[in-house]
C-alpha cells in the first residue's frame, strides 16, 4: 500500500511539473517563440528536456522489468526466444520482399539518397513490409479471437 502512494506521488509530481512547463509555452506567443532564440530557449527546450528524459526512464523501466521478469522467472525465456526467431525470420523475409528501386519526388526528380541500389531505400521498404506482415498477423488472429468469441456466445 505504501508503494502505491509513493507511485501516485511520483506520478503526480512528474505531471505537475509537464503541466507547468507546457503552460509556460502556452503562454508566450507563438511567433515570438518562432522569431527569438533565446525565448525558445527558455520556454521550450525544457519542455523537450523534460520530455526527452521522461522518455529515457520509461524505456530503461521497461527494459530493466523485462529482464527481471525472464531472470525470475526462467521458463518465460524460452517463449521470448522463440518470439524473437520467429520476428527474425519475419524480418528476414520483409528484407527479402523490399526492393531498393529509384525514389523519384513529385516533380520526377531522384530524391537525394534515393537513387537506386540505396541500402537505405532497402530498409525503408523491409520496415514497411515487416509492418504489413505484422499487420496482417495481427488482423488475422484478431479475427480468429473474435470468432471464438462469437462462437462462445
Amino acid at each position: 500500500m505504501k508503494s502505491n502512494k509513493i507511485l501516485n506521488i511520483i506520478i503526480a509530481v512528474i505531471a505537475i511539473v509537464g503541466a507547468i512547463l507546457f503552460v509556460r509555452v502556452g503562454m508566450e506567443d507563438a511567433e515570438v517563440i518562432k522569431s527569438n532564440v533565446d525565448v525558445q530557449n527558455s520556454v521550450v527546450s525544457p519542455l523537450i528536456s523534460f520530455s526527452f528524459y521522461l522518455f529515457l526512464a520509461a524505456v530503461v523501466i521497461a527494459v530493466v522489468l523485462s529482464l527481471w521478469t525472464i531472470i525470475k522467472n526462467p521458463e518465460n525465456l524460452k517463449k521470448m526466444l522463440m518470439s524473437l526467431v520467429a520476428l527474425g525470420v519475419l524480418l528476414v523475409v520483409a528484407y527479402f520482399m523490399a526492393d531498393s528501386n529509384v525514389v523519384y519526388d513529385a516533380a520526377g526528380k531522384i530524391q537525394p539518397g534515393g537513387e537506386a541500389g540505396s541500402t537505405v531505400n532497402k530498409w525503408v521498404g523491409t520496415g514497411i513490409w515487416y509492418s504489413v506482415i505484422l499487420g496482417a498477423v495481427a488482423a488475422f488472429f484478431f479475427v480468429l479471437d473474435l470468432g471464438k468469441g462469437l462462437i462462445k456466445s
